[in-house]
């Protein structure tokens, strides 16, 4: 599990014996193909870290059906806001193939944090940095979306 940690861009930037740690707490968790690890309108509790297989986040759109968001590979992670706020889960999270997980929950993650301010610091700054490029991802995407719009 630690490999596939490590290659996470939220731990990357990590030294091997903090992500240790962070490994410590994770629980893995087998999906079978078709089997939601959550969905949209959940309470949040904890972030997950693809470590074989693939997940599929996506929405269901009134009057559309399901919009695929992304489909996530090893070392991608999601589930991430729920360490950062109490809202619910903001999309579905199904395996879109047959999956490990690793699992990382909110209040054992929090009270490692707790305890470890200067691996906090690192993990919040890297939370930051992955927050800011899905922003300017998304941005993208409206403004494409409004060019496209236009035309029609």
């Amino acid at each position: 599990m630690d490999d596939v940690l490590r290659v996470c861009p939220l731990f990357a930037s990590l030294r091997p014996e903090q992500v240790q740690k962070v490994a410590a707490l994770a629980q893995e968790r087998e999906v079978p193909q078709g089997e939601l690890v959550f969905r949209e309108g959940d309470p949040g509790d904890a972030m997950y870290v693809v470590l074989s297989g693939k997940i599929r986040i996506s929405k269901m759109l009134e009057g559309v059906g399901e919009e695929a968001l992304a489909v996530l590979e090893p070392g991608a992670f999601f589930g991430e806001m729920a360490l950062i706020d109490d809202a619910p889960r903001s999309a579905d999270a199904r395996a879109h193939s047959p999956c490990k997980l690793a699992e990382l929950r909110r209040d054992e993650l929090e009270q490692l944090l707790f305890v470890d301010r200067e691996l906090a610091h690192d993990i919040l700054w890297s939370f930051c940095r992955t927050l800011s490029v899905r922003l300017r991802e998304t941005n993208e995407k409206i403004k494409a979306f409004f060019a496209l719009s236009a035309f029609h």
